[in-house]
């Protein structure tokens, strides 16, 4: 019974990690203690300007895995022009849910060039995780919902900063 318990409490722990960032990883039985999930939003990130074609945002950076966790959890606005930008540490397939998270955003999956390769409505409070199709993504761009709509930008995109392209941007090593 109690591996069956450990297991259950694994499995709801993995469920809870994350609001509008990445989903959680699968959960593990060997899990003891969920992750403390954010009870608030995250104060004001570090930002930087970004470029899509001629329209311009200004993204705060979830650079640490924490800050990727609390993602737009608990906040209550995000401004046109404004955005949240989640580079990877990997490439890979990525995954994010809206748990606790009031705004509805849309989520650009983006290529370790900068590329947009998808583009999702994520809708508020909802757990159900959005899982790229593309195993080929290392950054996601949040943005109120339908901006990339409403400025006619979709797949094929580039996305850069004002230092030039994401991954030299965050990744200089590679």
């Amino acid at each position: 019974m109690s591996v069956f318990r450990g297991l259950l409490i694994g499995i709801l722990g993995a469920v809870m990690v994350a609001g509008c960032g990445e989903s959680p990883p699968p959960p593990t039985p060997a899990v003891n203690a969920a992750p403390q999930l954010p009870a608030r939003a995250q104060p004001r990130l570090k930002t930087v300007k970004l470029w899509l074609g001629a329209e311009e945002l200004t993204a705060e950076l979830a650079l640490t895995p924490e800050q990727q966790m609390s993602g737009m959890m608990f906040r209550t606005n995000l401004a046109e022009n404004e955005a949240m930008l989640f580079p990877m540490p990997a490439t890979r397939q990525v995954a994010f849910w809206m748990m606790n998270t009031r705004v509805p955003l849309s989520a650009a999956y983006l290529d370790p060039d900068g590329i947009i390769q998808e583009v999702h409505d994520l809708q508020p409070f909802n757990t159900n995780a959005v899982v790229s199709r593309s195993e080929n993504i290392r950054f996601v761009l949040e943005t109120p919902q339908g901006w990339f709509r409403r400025h006619n930008l979709g797949p094929g995109t580039a996305v850069r900063t004002e230092q030039g392209a994401l991954l030299q941007t965050f990744f200089p090593l590679e």
